[in-house]
């Protein structure tokens, strides 16, 4: 009855070996199963992508100033009054709306006479007025041609400087927002190619962050790390750049 009774407690305690066993490899599977999960499901891929699109300036702005030299304040200010009162009537009859003409303040400031020695001295010897004038129009043809054409201006005997002209894009925002849409599917498309190309699959959108915004002229190579908004050419291209980070699965 005794050496029953030993061989069932060694069954038993074989059994609980054989058990315990089973229970660390069965843990151990299913460890190895959850951090292999986990790694595949952090697994993401960031890609750049980019979109461009060719437009036309819609706004168009042109600057100048002009100037007169006097030898006392009252016929100096009389002068450049006439000569805005000139500049407006030329721009009016050009089709340019008065409220969209701005003059500036008039700036005068006293002209001394020179030394022997190239200073100047403590006695006026006249004065210097200038003005401004900011004209802005929808119409981009038309007022390119009347920046062109300022001649008849000077012509009236007024010291007219014509800055370049400037042109604008009104909906840049709607633009913007269109172009990083864009700029996003071809980052999904590049994400795309890149996973498949080693048999993986591109899951969510993690995240996007927009890379540099950029309005150069047409057919302009220009990059910069900060952007560019070019307004001197009225023929245009938008490029926009994201960075996305995708999951792999």
């Amino acid at each position: 009855m005794k050496d029953i009774k030993e061989i069932k407690d060694y069954q038993i305690v074989l059994l609980g070996l054989i058990i315990a066993l089973g229970a660390m490899i069965s843990t151990f599977i299913l460890s190895h199963g959850i951090v292999t999960y986990q790694k595949l499901s952090n697994q993401t891929l960031t890609v750049t992508g980019s979109a461009s699109k060719d437009i036309s300036s819609d706004k168009a702005v042109w600057k100048a100033f002009y100037e007169t030299r006097s030898k006392d304040l009252k016929s100096g200010y009389s002068k450049i009054t006439t000569d805005k009162n000139n500049i407006k009537a030329f721009l009016q009859e050009n089709g340019i709306k008065e409220e969209n003409i701005k003059f500036s303040a008039v700036s005068s400031y006293a002209v001394y006479k020179k030394l022997s020695n190239g200073y100047d001295s403590n006695e006026i010897d006249g004065y210097r007025l200038s003005q401004n004038v900011e004209v802005t129009s929808d119409d981009v043809e038309g007022l390119t041609k009347i920046s062109q054409n300022v001649i008849k201006l000077i012509e009236k005997n007024i010291e007219l400087t014509s800055n370049n002209m400037e042109y604008y894009v009104s909906n840049l925002d709607e633009l913007k927002i269109q172009m990083l849409s864009e700029a996003t599917k071809d980052a999904k498309q590049r994400a795309k190619s890149m996973a498949e190309s080693t048999g993986a699959h591109i899951g969510a959108l993690n995240s996007a962050k927009m890379g540099v915004f950029q309005i150069v002229a047409k057919n302009s190579t220009d990059v910069s790390d900060y952007g560019i908004y070019n307004t001197t050419a009225k023929d245009k291209k938008i490029n926009a750049v994201v960075n996305a980070t995708f999951t792999i699965k």
